[in-house]
């Protein structure tokens, strides 16, 4: 019965909020989304739901959101550069931290004489609810008005081609499973932009939002960590943490990585080619008090022990190790399954797409006798499916990186980091996460210079 209820309430907002939207829409396009209950997370029948994404119905008051993501030009704009890796005024604004997307918002604000939302001190960031300027949204706020009061994977309601979405458009939902036989699929595979397009190329949802799925992931307010369960109006995530919570995947990422529930993590300071923002704004006066993001004290050991740790399948990322080793003098140890991987590319994708799939750990033929005498581990592995291969996850669960930094490197066929990074954040909480190397396969005759070059970007050389 409780069910039927909510059914009604949801169908009631989406009628709410398309009324609403043609109506209250503000002089800053910023579409009005109508307060409301929603089932946040995904069902445990989701194809490649991860265990984050508990479901539990949740309460969101009303609130005024960018149809688009935030563009360069709008950022150059008030913040003076553009750091964009693409270049394009109508491109959307990415390489910004989650500390320089508050920036911008009381940039914004100050410029539309509206109250600033941020105070940002040495010790952290605080939000005052009741300011009227622009801010980040809340995980909550994000997904609430992404699923348009839709409870599918996607808020298209079926899954997205890439002449729906920006993403890695080889790569449509389901298609790990299915990579041999992709006619079953009712996304097929479809072209891959690699590259951010420009903003609302493509049909928004039943709320007026663009790219809610693709081109740019999106951060927002929230501390990364379990659904507070109990607090569930209006939630502002955890207290604090070491991640802040960013949504809807990018121009690189698979289909499965770009779902409503789909929650990625990075450090306050993270930047990539792939992550940006878009802000909202309170409608009427409704909240109040103040709330704080100070991240939780990470340890960091100063000291430059370096372990270099690899997985390696085909050869391309033991190569890399190698090098980087030759040019540190660092230990090395090989990452290896007890049971390897099949030698047949076709049987080992399948393999491969079985572990991620089923969260396996396998279990590791070698191991580090004592990580205590090291301060930072560079860790290397092939691009699998968009993710870390899980025997990197076996050796993240294996050791405490409490106060250690891990540098991650990676060889890939396109896709760049695709959300391993995100795989690494989550399994290693208290650890420094450094500037990331990704190299396309082997990398060619330049790949010793790029190992030179993120060394000493991350003070190693």
């Amino acid at each position: 019965m409780k069910n039927f209820f909510l059914f009604i309430l949801l169908a009631a907002c989406i009628l709410t909020g398309a009324a609403s939207a043609q109506e209250s829409n503000q002089a800053d396009g910023f579409v009005y989304i109508p307060g409301g209950s929603f089932l946040m997370g995904s069902p445990e029948s989701e194809n490649w739901r991860i265990e984050d994404e508990v479901q539990h119905e949740v309460t969101v008051l009303p609130f005024y959101i960018d149809a688009y993501e935030t563009t360069q030009e709008e950022y150059e704009r008030l913040m003076g550069v553009d750091p964009a890796t693409f270049s394009g005024e109508n491109l959307p604004v990415e390489n910004i931290s989650w500390l320089e997307a508050v920036q911008f918002a009381n940039a914004r604000s100050l410029d539309a004489g509206l109250t600033p939302v941020y105070t940002v001190t040495e010790e952290g960031v605080s939000w005052d609810r009741s300011a009227d300027g622009y801010r980040l949204p809340t995980e909550a706020e994000w997904e609430y008005a992404c699923r348009a009061g839709t409870v599918t994977p996607f808020n298209a309601e079926k899954s997205l081609d890439a002449e729906e979405a920006n993403f890695y458009g080889h790569y449509p939902y389901e298609i790990e499973e299915n990579y041999f036989n992709n006619s079953v699929l009712e996304a097929r595979p479809g072209k891959y932009r690699q590259t951010t397009i420009a903003v609302g190329s493509f049909a928004p949802n039943k709320w007026g939002l663009y790219d809610c799925h693709g081109n740019v992931n999106e951060w927002c307010w929230d501390f990364y960590g379990d659904y507070d369960l109990e607090n569930t109006v209006d939630p502002t995530g955890p207290e604090t943490g070491t991640r802040h919570v960013y949504r809807g995947g990018g121009w690189n990422d698979f289909a499965k990585n770009m779902r409503s529930a789909y929650r990625a993590a990075g450090q306050t300071d993270m930047q990539s080619f792939n992550l940006g923002v878009r802000l909202v704004r309170n409608a009427g006066t409704d909240r109040s008090g103040v709330v704080s993001a100070v991240d939780s004290e990470l340890q960091t050991q100063t000291g430059n022990r370096i372990l270099i740790a690899f997985f390696s399948w085909s050869g391309n990322t033991r190569r890399i190790a190698q090098e980087i080793q030759h040019q540190t003098g660092a230990d090395i140890i090989e990452v290896a399954p007890v049971q390897p991987y099949s030698s047949d590319y076709n049987t080992c994708l399948m393999e491969a797409q079985r572990d991620q799939h089923d969260k396996a750990r396998p279990e590791l033929a070698n191991h580090v006798a004592h990580m205590e005498d090291y301060d930072v581990i560079l860790l290397g592995y092939p691009n699998w499916w968009a993710s870390i291969p899980m025997p990197i996850a076996s050796f993240l669960e294996e050791y405490d990186f409490t106060g250690k930094r891990i540098i991650p490197f990676c060889s890939h066929g396109g896709g760049r980091f695709g959300q391993s990074i995100t795989a690494i954040a989550k399994l290693a909480p208290n650890s420094d996460i450094g500037n990331g190397l990704s190299i396309h396969y082997s990398g060619g005759s330049s790949m010793p210079e790029d190992v030179a070059a993120w060394l000493t970007a991350n003070g190693l050389k």
